[in-house]
């Protein structure tokens, strides 16, 4: 698979996920998802100033990756993850709790 093909790059795609996607709601994180129709699950982060400068942001967003990289989730949908600012104090641990809870809340994860 191309490293691209994983990820909502354009802003159409995120739009679509806001106006039609399911939302669950955490302290660290908004998680919006909405089935695309095709055979893998892609990636979106939105993450604001409000969260901090550049090197934070660019933290969240490596952390947030990580994570679903390690998850096995169900094919087929689009999900976008949208940092709150309490995001930029949150550890490894935390985030992955939460996200791992959201994305369980959800029906996404995998079962083996």
């Amino acid at each position: 698979m191309v490293r691209g093909e994983q990820y909502l790059t354009r802003e159409a795609q995120f739009r679509l996920v806001y106006q039609k996607g399911g939302s669950w709601m955490s302290d660290l994180t908004v998680m919006r998802a909405l089935p695309n129709g095709l055979e893998m699950t892609r990636y979106g982060f939105s993450v604001s100033k409000r969260v901090g400068k550049a090197v934070i942001r660019n933290r969240v967003k490596r952390v947030l990756r990580e994570i679903l990289r390690q998850t096995p989730l169900q094919p087929g949908w689009d999900i976008v993850f949208i940092a709150r600012s309490a995001a930029s104090r949150a550890s490894y641990a935390d985030f992955e709790r939460t996200v791992r809870g959201l994305l369980s809340r959800a029906g996404l994860i995998m079962k083996s």
